[in-house]
């Protein structure tokens, strides 16, 4: 069963692919589809003022359940009035359930049908997750879009160990949604609930578990358990598994992925919704996306380069920095390097998602993109 969505419509689709464009509604402000989601972890996008991401117009922000939780608590969160009120951020706000966060505790954490132990990394406290108080977390967060816990398997898994994973993550997320429906939200604003597929790179687990999450009737639907190590092609074919099940008129959410290229071929496989930590870490690491392709921050070329970081992707920055300036930053160690280096790559892949909207409103999408992966994979040292 899958009941019409209150909050997603589906704006069009390109004619020769399975691209879709759309518009999520929140009591926070509407997202366009597709749509990148900056990662800001504990509520601040790493190097950059919530300022900055409004001037790149960026819908929405990804925290995380799991930190926010740990710090600063939920006792802060809801004294605060939510994290939108804390963070001064008036725009939608998702949060990961922080499942996957658990998994990767892996030698501090132990799992059990009632839900996820584990040891905090900051002071070595235990500390359980249910699926019923991972809604509640995420209640005293405020966010508008919320995930259920889940098991993210380990990659490589074998089928019957992908299988128990898969049907603890069906388990959990039945509790998870029963809970949701009973309890009351916090804030006076509405949140909705998304389940996330599992299964790791078994098609026919990735459907059973697809069918009984939308015989639940979420609001929406995620793939998780991805990009944690598997072939590219292999990620691509689970997704594609997933999104031929995934109701067209909800939202579908390709969890922790990717590069450009890979957010284009997913675009291509009708996913609307993205987050990944790259274009932030890479920034900081003087690895910068461009339209021209990627260079490296700290390359001798650049040293007396007046060539703007990049003029095409719509932000004043990186119009107006030369590429000297950013270079000699980050042989100076200067913060402000880190900071036009994030502003960069976020700007990029919001114009990426930006772009891909209006080539799906086009019907030109197939052509845009496979010329634009192209682009973004040259070299530009």
């Amino acid at each position: 069963m899958s009941t019409p969505s209150p909050f997603f419509r589906l704006d069009g689709t390109d004619p020769n692919s399975q691209a879709r464009a759309g518009t999520i509604t929140t009591d926070h402000g509407t997202i366009p589809t597709p749509i990148f989601m900056p990662v800001g972890t504990q509520g601040a996008v790493k190097a950059m003022e919530h300022r900055s991401l409004r001037e790149l117009d960026a819908a929405i922000i990804l925290a995380n359940t799991y930190h926010l939780y740990l710090r600063p608590g939920t006792e802060v969160l809801q004294a605060m009035g939510g994290l939108h009120r804390l963070a001064n951020w008036e725009r939608p706000i998702l949060t990961d359930s922080g499942g996957f966060q658990v998994w990767s505790l892996r030698d501090l954490r132990s799992l059990s049908e009632k839900g996820a132990e584990f040891k905090s990394h900051l002071d070595g406290s235990r500390h359980l997750f249910t699926p019923e108080s991972v809604v509640e977390i995420q209640r005293a967060i405020g966010s508008d879009l919320f995930m259920v816990l889940d098991e993210c398997t380990n990659y490589p898994a074998d089928h019957a160990t992908a299988k128990a994973s898969m049907e603890m993550t069906v388990r959990w997320a039945e509790r998870s949604r029963r809970h949701h429906l009973e309890s009351p939200f916090l804030y006076g604003h509405q949140q909705y609930q998304f389940a996330i597929g599992q299964g790791s790179t078994h098609a026919d687990l990735r459907r059973d578990c697809m069918n009984a999450l939308v015989d639940m009737d979420f609001d929406g639907y995620a793939i998780g358990g991805l990009s944690v190590g598997e072939p590219t092609e292999d990620m691509y074919a689970m997704t594609e598994v997933s999104t031929a099940i995934m109701p067209a008129h909800k939202p579908r959410y390709l969890m922790g992925v990717g590069t450009p290229e890979n957010i284009l071929t997913a675009i291509g496989l009708g996913v609307d919704m993205f987050d990944c930590v790259m274009p932030t870490r890479n920034a900081r690491n003087g690895t910068i996306f461009t339209t021209k392709g990627r260079f490296n921050a700290r390359n001798a070329r650049w040293k007396t380069s007046n060539e703007p970081i990049d003029d095409a992707v719509g932000c004043w920055t990186s119009e107006n920095t030369s590429m000297a300036y950013l270079r000699h930053l980050f042989v100076a160690n200067e913060i402000l390097g880190l900071m036009l280096a994030t502003m960069q790559n976020v700007a990029l892949y919001l114009w990426l998602v930006r772009t891909a909207r209006e080539k799906i409103l086009e019907g030109t999408y197939r052509q845009w993109a496979a010329e634009t992966i192209e682009q973004l994979n040259r070299p530009r040292d």
